[in-house]
């Protein structure tokens, strides 16, 4: 009889934890699964908020914890240390996709990033001149931030139910246009929510900086150097003022954008490794015993990694934490609002809820598609084949979801007012409600699934 080589193998339960995870694995990577479990996760706040553990929500939001040695500890609740802490992450990978959408991405061709950078520039503009007319004095004024951002994954998650409804490149127009609003809520927030400067601290900041660009430059591809350095600055960036999460966006900016080998070379090389591996194979077939044959499949999966950019290895690693474990909680210790229904109509008509509803609903409509339409009306760019204006409302009206970014500037401007504060996210919820339904109504019944529209 012919003798059956097996050329894997498959462990007892292999198989049963396959059909298991396989389909999970698939259903965690859809653009849906983060903007659903956002909205879970939001539910979820709102109904601890206004339940008998309402208590102990807020109490456990203020237990303090301490890291570090003595003489040299960090103590923050733990509301500070998600927002402080796990958001830094969060700008960390904002800061990587903003450096691919730059270098090779969207954004690299500035032909075709005008269209999307000028619709976040009106998408961010009106809506703080309608913040600011409804908001002209006082501590209200500090949330003028608030209704600039757009959430991401709110919006493409509502986008993507659509399915065929919609054109592809609806999806990349307003993965684009997030990018750039992401920018523009960064600049603010580095801007205009810095409260005292720490120059002691800024400087070594900046000395930190100067170290991880100089490990860039000097062809440092591992992640453990920028993960201990980019660690010393956020430390830094947390004693000098200016927001801590920043650091996140810093760092991913030091972070190589360049492999090591190109294709060609890479395939030259991998093809050099296999002869090598089949010699060393023909020795010994045992992997475990043979040496050589280890040394060699080693240094082939060595070469797989330095055919790839650091920066986009690191930002594959992070999505899934950052999209299924640091938005959630941040969702969950940031969106418990007590509702008082006895007082409710004088919580929505309050001037900052009426002002960030009115920015992210209108204003975002007004800036996204106005200003879209001026680019092209005026010949400065040219909307994207498969697209029209139809879209491209439906595309402003989703830029409305403020959600994360949102609730975080709101924590920064209102972090000394909390009667504001609460008017703020009331403010962005319903916004958000508003902007996310009416958007996916009027792609629903606008979109047609059956021919490809063209601009008109």
């Amino acid at each position: 009889m012919k003798k059956i080589i097996k050329h894997e193998y498959i462990a007892p339960w292999e198989k049963a934890f396959d059909s298991v995870l396989t389909p999970l694995d698939d259903f965690i990577h859809r653009q849906t699964t983060s903007g659903i479990l956002l909205m879970l996760c939001a539910v979820l706040a709102i109904y601890i908020a206004n339940s008998p553990w309402s208590e102990a929500y807020h109490h456990i939001l203020a237990i303090p914890f301490t890291i570090g040695i003595p003489g040299f500890q960090l103590s923050k609740t733990l509301h500070h240390w998600i927002n402080d802490g796990l958001m830094a992450i969060f700008f960390f990978v904002i800061g990587l996709e903003l450096k691919r959408e730059i270098l090779v991405g969207e954004l690299a061709n500035i032909k075709l990033a005008m269209l999307p950078i000028i619709a976040a520039v009106g998408g961010m503009l009106v809506p703080v001149l309608i913040y600011i007319s409804i908001n002209q004095e006082g501590t209200a004024l500090n949330g003028w931030g608030v209704p600039m951002a757009t959430d991401i994954a709110f919006a493409l998650g509502a986008l993507a139910l659509l399915g065929n409804r919609i054109p592809k490149n609806l999806l990349t127009f307003l993965i684009a246009l997030a990018i750039v609003d992401d920018l523009g809520a960064v600049l603010v927030i580095a801007l205009f929510y810095t409260e005292t400067i720490n120059t002691i601290a800024l400087t070594v900041a900046a000395i930190l900086m100067v170290v991880l660009i100089s490990c860039n430059l000097g062809g440092i591809r591992r992640s453990s150097p920028y993960i201990f350095l980019g660690t010393a600055l956020w430390i830094a960036m947390l004693q000098s003022g200016v927001h801590a999460t920043l650091a996140g966006i810093f760092l991913a900016f030091t972070i190589p954008m360049r492999p090591k080998y190109n294709p060609s070379s890479f395939l030259s090389r991998i093809n050099e490794m296999i002869e090598h591996i089949k010699r060393s194979y023909k020795q010994d077939e045992n992997i475990v015993t043979n040496d050589e044959l280890r040394s060699r499949v080693r240094a082939l999966g060595d070469g797989v990694l330095l055919v790839q950019a650091p920066a986009q290895i690191m930002e594959r690693k992070m999505h899934i934490p950052t999209a299924y474990f640091i938005i959630p909680i941040f969702s969950l210790a940031n969106a418990g609002i007590p509702i008082d229904w006895t007082s409710l109509d004088n919580v929505i008509t309050h001037p900052v809820s009426i002002g960030i509803t009115a920015g992210l609903v209108v204003g975002k409509l007004i800036g996204i598609a106005g200003f879209s339409w001026l680019a092209v009306k005026l010949g400065v760019t040219s909307l994207p084949h498969g697209l029209n204006f139809k879209h491209i409302v439906g595309a402003a009206l989703m830029g409305g979801i403020g959600f994360t970014m949102s609730i975080f500037i709101a924590e920064l401007g209102f972090a000394h007012s909390a009667e504001e504060l609460l008017m703020a996210k009331t403010g962005i919820l319903l916004a958000s409600i508003l902007a996310g339904v009416s958007g996916f109504i009027w792609l629903f019944l606008t979109a047609d699934k059956n021919r490809e529209a063209q601009p008109k």
